[in-house]
């Protein structure tokens, strides 16, 4: 944990150098949102990132007790989609658009997303976010960024985690949280490359 918290912090340095120097800044300004509001949106990730929500035991195939305990965790699930949820009612998205983008990133995460031991399932950092970015420049120029984003964010989290759940029956783990480990980094740098791309 102590070496998790240091990832983190350190990442949130990186992050605030970036925003100083205007590159996150741009990709948060084409979703809405000013620097402050960009900060607060971090800051809450990475505080939900350290928090995990039970939500029910699986039968595993090879943990020893024979169960697996799935949660959610805050900062890689609950904040990414409550604010995709945001840029929808913020955003005129047309909905064919909006599901035609969501399920060619799912289907991509889904396909080559691998189980990684120790760490959950990882997959290829850039590929959804440039596939997210690209695919929501084709369907909707105008709404590419908020298009992207929520593609990108959603994709990642339902191809990688959600249809991967039956796979974590092998894993062997103890317990597993959708939006947590290998997920989380994926599914933040998704969504911000896939608007700075759009």
């Amino acid at each position: 944990m102590p070496a998790r918290i240091l990832l983190l912090i350190a990442a949130f340095m990186f992050f605030v150098a970036f925003v100083q120097v205007g590159v996150l800044t741009i990709a948060f300004d084409k979703l809405g949102l000013s620097a402050d509001s960009a900060y607060l949106l971090f800051l809450t990730i990475l505080v939900g990132s350290m928090i995990n929500v039970p939500l029910f035991d699986m039968k595993s195939d090879a943990f020893e007790e024979g169960m697996t305990r799935i949660s959610v965790n805050v900062g890689g699930c609950v904040v990414p989609v409550a604010f995709c949820i945001y840029l929808v009612n913020h955003h005129p998205l047309d909905p064919v658009a909006l599901l035609a983008a969501v399920s060619t990133v799912t289907l991509l995460s889904w396909k080559v997303s691998r189980q990684v031991p120790g760490l959950g399932i990882g997959m290829p950092v850039f590929l959804a976010p440039v596939t997210a970015a690209a695919v929501s420049y084709l369907l909707d120029a105008k709404n590419a960024a908020p298009l992207a984003y929520i593609s990108g964010t959603l994709g990642v989290l339902i191809g990688s985690d959600l249809l991967h759940l039956k796979d974590l029956r092998r894993m062997g783990a103890p317990f597993a949280a959708i939006g947590g480990a290998g997920s989380f980094d994926g599914i933040f740098i998704t969504g911000i490359v896939a608007v700075l791309l759009a």
